[in-house]
């Protein structure tokens, strides 16, 4: 097929991969401008740009992908199907409504269930225990297209934002090739979501990230996988951010008097025990404002924490 691919991040880039090695004909990889990062401020171009530049594909970086001169750039590729994979822009209906065989989504979750910008990290806060790809078939609303195609991904469960991310580019890059061979041969069957089973999963920020240590220990543990690496989970430690990459819950119903959430309870060689709203999170590897992270063994050596300190 004739393909347009539109996508930015490293999840896009094994889609791109995919196709490229299926043999289709990729005329036109569209991705978020180049943008400034670091403190040198060095312009940075996006995975799905290196990936394209790696097999010398043309590279089209619109501000708005609606403005009339990029829609007419799309429309004189003549593209059979667009493959869009968190691009990070709306399309317009002029622009869904241009190739044969419209606009293909490689979305990161069971859909109806955690529409949105942010599904990968959410199924991990929420404990679910499997997520996957849904690949649709896309129209004027966020991710409510028809669906096309389903692979289911279990959730480990260690599971983290990264592994699962991972995990879901792969599943991703396998199925949209599947679901173009069926395309073009006309053996599909869209199947349209059910709006009452729906669920929305936002984009991620930095505060999501702050620990409310009244919560139970567990859905502190799960904030501390589903968030890593971005934005990752932190509590505030003698003025300073101090960001928790490892930890387990500790059952513990029994408080004493003395215990409220966010206290240190306990501290031995290998991690931290705080007190939580239930139960108690055990603490394995963390970084402190400013330092490296580090397993708690060896932050201890540089930093005394005690019983009965709090975090907050």
């Amino acid at each position: 097929m004739k393909v347009i691919f539109m996508g930015t991040p490293e999840f896009s880039v094994g889609a791109l991969e995919a196709l490229v090695e299926a043999h289709h004909q990729v005329v036109l990889v569209v991705t978020q401008p180049d943008k400034p990062k670091g403190r040198g401020k060095e312009m940075q171009i996006t995975p799905v740009k290196a990936c394209a530049m790696k097999h010398d594909i043309p590279v089209f970086q619109p501000v708005k992908i609606k403005e009339k001169e990029a829609v007419e750039t799309l429309r004189g590729y003549e593209a059979d199907v667009f493959v869009v994979a968190a691009f990070g822009q709306i399309l317009s209906e002029e622009i869904l409504d241009m190739p044969k065989f419209g606009c293909i989504n490689i979305h990161a979750s069971l859909l109806p269930k955690y529409r949105g910008a942010g599904p990968i990290q959410r199924v991990i806060l929420d404990g679910m225990k499997e997520t996957g790809i849904t690949i649709m078939k896309m129209d004027k609303g966020v991710d409510t297209g028809d669906m096309l195609l389903q692979s289911v991904v279990p959730i480990d469960e260690k599971e983290t934002g990264d592994s699962l991310h991972d995990k879901l580019m792969i599943a991703g890059a396998k199925l949209i090739v599947e679901a173009l061979r069926k395309i073009e041969a006309g053996d599909i069957t869209p199947v349209k979501q059910n709006d009452d089973d729906s669920s929305y999963a936002g984009m991620l920020n930095k505060a999501m990230g702050k620990i409310d240590w009244n919560k139970d220990a567990v859905q502190i543990e799960r904030m501390v996988r589903g968030l890593n690496s971005w934005p990752g989970t932190y509590t505030s430690y003698n003025g300073k951010v101090l960001k928790i990459w490892e930890s387990e819950v500790c059952k513990k119903e029994e408080t004493s008097e003395n215990e409220v959430p966010g206290m240190v309870i306990a501290v031995d060689k290998e991690a931290i025990y705080v007190r939580a709203g239930e139960n108690v999170l055990k603490i394995t590897q963390v970084q402190l404002e400013g330092k490296k992270r580090m397993y708690v063994k060896d932050f201890l050596l540089g930093c005394r924490i005690e019983a009965g300190e709090i975090f907050s």
